[in-house]
């Protein structure tokens, strides 16, 4: 698996693979992601748009796609199955691993989709590459092979909750987690599942917005008492952050992440 590169590496093959900017912002943040996207990006970058590329029949945001949605969004965006897509967003780093995972989920090759380590603002904090120019890609014809047991719902949760087959662990915030704060989305209640495990996402990541080295990621899950060697999923607010814990679950173990797709914006409805 090639779950990370560095922005050196993407500034030496920057036209020699796929970049998407799959900035994505909280619904309290007044901020927007594809009027940031026409102010400036990383050159040759796509904007990736994750509300939109997502399930629309859904009422819960950004839900998986189906197989053959995906495939026309990705067609859409003019990316072959042979491509390398590297994926970042312009937070510490939040949405793109979302998109790595998908792409994971609709089995893209995953020696070929990566997330920038370090992110768009460590990529503008070394001067590297930037356009205001909307690429123009062409279509393609991208072909998918969903796997669903990379996702789980409702009812598998509340499964969990007795049979305990997964380490469920929480990407939200400590207070979010125990109920202290209240939730971005109006609609939710406080709290968090029954029997799961707080690590904020945050705690995987440096200052200079990278990744934590693998064995500084295996500390960080011990510290919470979460089993290295025992099967893990992942939720948080809205099955984005998620897959940073996913992310960093995979360079631990080598393996594709499981995520609750709803997560607390379904579980937590009032």
């Amino acid at each position: 698996m090639n779950q990370l590169v560095s922005t050196e590496w993407l500034n030496n093959n920057l036209d020699n693979v796929k970049i998407l900017d799959a900035s994505w912002h909280l619904p309290n943040s007044n901020r927007n992601p594809l009027e940031e996207y026409e102010l400036n990006h990383i050159t040759n970058a796509i904007f990736f748009d994750i509300d939109k590329n997502s399930n629309q029949q859904s009422n819960l945001p950004h839900m998986l796609p189906t197989k053959e949605n995906w495939e026309i969004i990705v067609s859409n965006l003019g990316i072959n199955n042979s491509d390398h897509v590297v994926v970042y967003d312009n937070s510490e780093v939040f949405s793109s691993c979302r998109v790595w995972y998908t792409f994971m989920y609709f089995g893209h090759n995953p020696n070929l989709i990566s997330v920038l380590d370090g992110n768009f603002k460590k990529w503008i904090n070394e001067k590297r590459p930037i356009s205001k120019v909307k690429v123009k890609n062409g279509k393609s014809n991208y072909n998918a092979c969903e796997n669903i047991s990379l996702v789980l719902n409702k009812k598998q949760i509340n499964e969990n909750i007795i049979n305990k087959k997964y380490q469920l662990i929480d990407a939200r915030g400590e207070q979010r987690f125990l109920g202290l704060q209240s939730e971005p989305r109006k609609e939710l209640m406080s709290g968090n599942i029954k029997g799961s495990i707080n690590l904020p996402f945050q705690q995987l990541i440096r200052k200079d917005r990278t990744f934590k080295k693998r064995n500084e990621l295996i500390e960080v899950f011990k510290t919470k008492e979460v089993l290295i060697e025992k099967e893990m999923a992942f939720t948080c607010g809205s099955g984005v952050t998620a897959c940073i814990l996913g992310l960093a679950n995979s360079i631990i173990v080598g393996k594709k992440p499981i995520i609750y797709d709803g997560s607390w914006a379904e579980y937590g409805l009032k």
